[in-house]
């Protein structure tokens, strides 16, 4: 399909060659609605970091429980393993455009009152749990219809690298927002950091309010049989049921990392905001590099044996951390881990994305945010829990034991083969 409609979606393709042709790295760009959307996707995405990033620290001096500070990292999850399957029916069953721009604004609002309870200085441990909770019932919301909508912006043959690049895009984030955060916090306040974020989805929302792509009326079901419609199709078909599998048992192991990183920078390194900013950074920039490469990689040794080493790159990230005792080789573990996230999180994507059908698409992304980010939340809880009973050392060594252990599903579930599950034609989907 090719997006049509507003002057966004205006199609004026550049000739078939350089880094723009089709099928390369950044084929995407070629593509005005893309354009516009990555890029405000990024900038929100970084104010949405710098948030992260000054909750997670504001807790550490909230509390001293290490389930708290592991369950600010949660709150961005939670939500989409209880409300996900929602949302996505609502963006299949509605304008996946609107559902997008309402979310947005939805989450301005909620951090417009974070930032102004920081400054009025009334925020405690659980007003803040509640409030970034809030903000991931808005990620929720946005996600499945963001999902979905990369095909309203993209040909199919460019998909695979649009999500890709979307990848990039968040990284490219988890990059600059931890270092931008924590120099915000260090010179000035977390408040000032939740008051960019605010700030930051004016872009996404101007830029949602102008995009009117061509598309086809939904057929609008009710939420009930339309829920059911999706998860009879993922629990059906094998491919995408192996494929939720491996996102939920790595999401769990994973969460380890990211959950207990604040703790492991103020505790194990004795470290401030601007540490803990560089090894977030580091994380993201390990990201983005995976990002510009793993399309390719996945197309000469296929997504199980991707997925296997990147997963097997995690687990050693997750030990160097647990060892680390300063700020050089934590970020080294970051780094590493980044590269391991991606690769894996992205192969997922793909291969949801490719045997998910039009009609549909949405309720099965948000059934893969839900059973991957949900299998992320949990993680974070347990990982937690026992960071607090048995120690950082041994919970993070245990988290990497737990992946370790998953590697032997490419054996009882393995990835789907490159054609197994394809879907090609929008009109195959079931209503």
């Amino acid at each position: 399909m090719t997006p049509a409609g507003h002057d966004l979606s205006a199609e004026p393709l550049p000739a078939e060659r350089g880094p723009l042709r089709a099928g390369s790295a950044l084929a995407p760009f070629r593509y005005p609605p893309f354009r516009a959307i990555w890029t405000a996707n990024l900038i929100s995405s970084v104010g949405s970091v710098m948030q992260a990033v000054a909750a997670a620290w504001l807790m550490t001096e909230l509390t001293s429980r290490h389930l708290l500070v592991a369950l600010v990292q949660a709150s961005s999850t939670i939500p989409i393993l209880l409300l996900g399957v929602i949302a996505g029916a609502i963006a299949d069953n509605h304008d996946r455009r609107l559902v997008m721009l309402w979310a947005q604004v939805f989450m301005l609002f909620v951090s417009a009152v974070l930032s102004v309870m920081g400054y009025a200085g009334v925020i405690t441990p659980w007003s803040l749990l509640l409030l970034t909770l809030m903000v991931g019932m808005g990620t929720a919301l946005n996600g499945p219809a963001w999902q979905a909508s990369v095909r309203m912006q993209v040909d199919r043959a460019d998909l695979p690298q649009a999500i890709s690049i979307n990848a990039i895009a968040f990284n490219l984030a988890r990059s600059l927002g931890p270092a931008l955060g924590g120099l915000v916090i260090s010179l000035w306040s977390v408040n000032l950091a939740f008051a960019i974020n605010a700030v930051s989805y004016l872009a996404m929302i101007v830029v949602l309010a102008r995009w009117h792509p061509a598309v086809t009326p939904p057929l609008r079901l009710p939420i009930g049989p339309a829920i059911m419609t999706g998860l009879r199709f993922c629990l059906t078909s094998g491919p995408i049921a192996r494929v939720l599998l491996r996102g939920a048992v790595f999401g769990f192991g994973a969460a380890g990392f990211q959950a207990l990183l604040p703790v492991v920078v103020r505790l194990q390194l004795h470290g401030h905001q601007v540490d803990y900013g560089l090894v977030v950074g580091a994380f993201g920039f390990g990201s983005v590099l995976a990002a510009l490469f793993v399309a390719k990689v996945r197309r000469r040794i296929g997504s199980e044996n991707v997925v296997g080493i990147s997963t097997a790159v995690f687990v050693a990230a997750q030990v160097l951390l647990s060892s680390a005792h300063g700020v050089a080789p934590a970020m080294v573990a970051a780094l590493i881990a980044g590269s391991g996230w991606v690769a894996t999180m992205t192969s997922l994507n793909v291969a949801m994305q490719m045997r998910s059908p039009e009609a549909i698409l949405a309720r099965c992304m948000s059934i893969y945010q839900a059973v991957s980010f949900g299998g992320m939340a949990l993680g974070a809880w347990v990982w937690g829990a026992l960071a607090d009973r048995a120690g950082l050392v041994f919970s993070l060594r245990a988290a990497a034991l737990w992946l370790a252990l998953t590697l032997v599903l490419r054996l009882i579930a393995p990835m789907p083969a490159r054609a197994e599950g394809r879907i090609e034609e929008a009109s195959n989907a079931p209503a």
